[in-house]
């Protein structure tokens, strides 16, 4: 029997449901989303990539490898936001430097993560479900909070939403990442248990459309673009994002 989670200050979290791989139902609703959003996104594709091959150069797709459902590890697409020469922390804050200008833009309206919806369509993740981790930083998680990775990482949901927050809280840490890993993954784990006890298809139809309100709040949201849990320095690009 998979742990059960554990909240803030100990407080114990809503049991989380048993995962039996997504009804039939779900895994239709995020073909057709996504497939509609990449033909009616595609003009919108095409210039993002002019855009970051222009200002930043190859590669434009950042490729990182993510813990999925049943802890099996998946390549996860984004725009690259970060420069090529990129090393740090596996985290990156609200105000990281190796961020690029255009990088930040796309963040701050998670156009970066657009490319996402290709993952959607394969199945490694669906449009509304715990945010996808890092190999690197999932292997390093508290026991009882391992639970999640039983379960398909989502495009959207209540960590992904509190994104630009959570991302400052990682400012001026002298130890970012173990800071993440003791305080911000049980949270995480809170807000995802929450999410799991109840994620019916009215769920995922709420979470887009507060999706569609946080991204477009971006533009007067003052705080700037979202977190990242990112994988720099790697050997091969992005170089380091996650993100």
């Amino acid at each position: 029997m998979a742990p059960r989670p554990v909240g803030i200050g100990g407080r114990p979290a809503l049991p989380h449901v048993t995962p039996a791989g997504l009804p039939w139902s779900r895994r239709a609703v995020d073909v057709v989303v996504a497939l509609g959003l990449l033909v009616l996104l595609s003009p919108l594709f095409l210039f993002l990539v002019v855009l970051v091959r222009t200002v930043s150069g190859k590669p434009v797709i950042f490729r990182h490898q993510r813990m999925g459902e049943g802890a099996q590890e998946f390549t996860l697409y984004k725009f690259r936001t970060m420069r090529q020469d990129a090393t740090g922390s596996v985290l990156t804050s609200s105000r990281d430097p190796r961020v690029t200008g255009t990088g930040r833009l796309l963040r701050r309206f998670h156009l970066d993560e657009l490319p996402q919806l290709v993952n959607v369509l394969r199945g490694d993740m669906t449009l509304v479900g715990p945010r996808p981790e890092s190999v690197n930083l999932a292997r390093r998680f508290p026991p009882e909070c391992h639970w999640m990775f039983r379960y398909r990482p989502g495009l959207t949901g209540p960590c992904q939403l509190r994104s630009r927050e959570h991302a400052a809280l990682l400012d001026g840490r002298p130890d970012p990442e173990e800071y993440y890993l003791a305080v911000m993954v049980p949270l995480r784990a809170e807000l995802n248990a929450e999410l799991l006890a109840r994620n019916t298809l009215a769920t995922v139809a709420r979470y887009i459309a507060r999706t569609l309100w946080y991204v477009l709040s971006a533009a007067w949201d003052r705080s700037g673009g979202g977190p990242s849990c990112e994988l720099p320095g790697g050997s091969t690009a992005r170089r380091a994002e996650e993100r």
